[in-house]
């Protein structure tokens, strides 16, 4: 018997929130004779290793009791993370928790937008998009937008902390 991923989350969700976090993601995936559930949890401003330790054993917890520990034929193995760089942008709150990074907009109809988020107001999404050697300001509905992911950059250069020698 496998574990039910809504029966799971229903259990899990109101300590994640408790928290001062969202449960974005969970999985349970069968290997061998145990079961792997990973939970995948975020909140503005990011989540540390403090919370996610904290997150960890509480999670722990309540997987060890009834009723919840019924829903596994033997044992489990945890792990509590955040979703990572490679998430799709699908809600306001990930565009919003993304702000300043650089993100590859796929719209509804088909064309993609590369750019850096300036600001998430409401359901507008900024953009500044670079063409050519200048930068121009794009708003976006987020209606308009099929999927975003983040870009990842080794070589970015910031002004942001020069003033206090970071």
């Amino acid at each position: 018997m496998a574990a039910s991923v809504g029966t799971i989350r229903a259990g899990i969700e109101p300590l994640v929130i408790a928290a001062g976090a969202d449960l974005e993601d969970l999985q349970i995936q069968q290997a061998g004779r145990r079961e792997i559930v990973r939970v995948f949890v975020d909140r503005d401003g990011g989540i540390d290793l403090d919370l996610v330790s904290e997150l960890s054993r509480s999670i722990s917890v309540l997987l060890d009791e009834e009723p919840l520990s019924s829903q596994f034929a033997g044992t489990f193995v945890l792990e509590v993370s955040s979703p990572g760089v490679d998430r799709p942008l699908t809600e306001p709150k990930h565009w919003r928790r993304a702000m300043d990074r650089l993100v590859e907009v796929e719209l509804r109809d088909g064309t993609t937008v590369l750019g850096r988020i300036t600001d998430v107001e409401g359901d507008v999404l900024s953009l500044e998009v670079t063409e050519g050697k200048s930068s121009i300001s794009k708003s976006i509905p987020l209606s308009l937008v099929e999927l975003g992911r983040v870009q990842v950059e080794f070589n970015r250069t910031t002004t942001e902390g020069a003033e206090d020698g970071h």
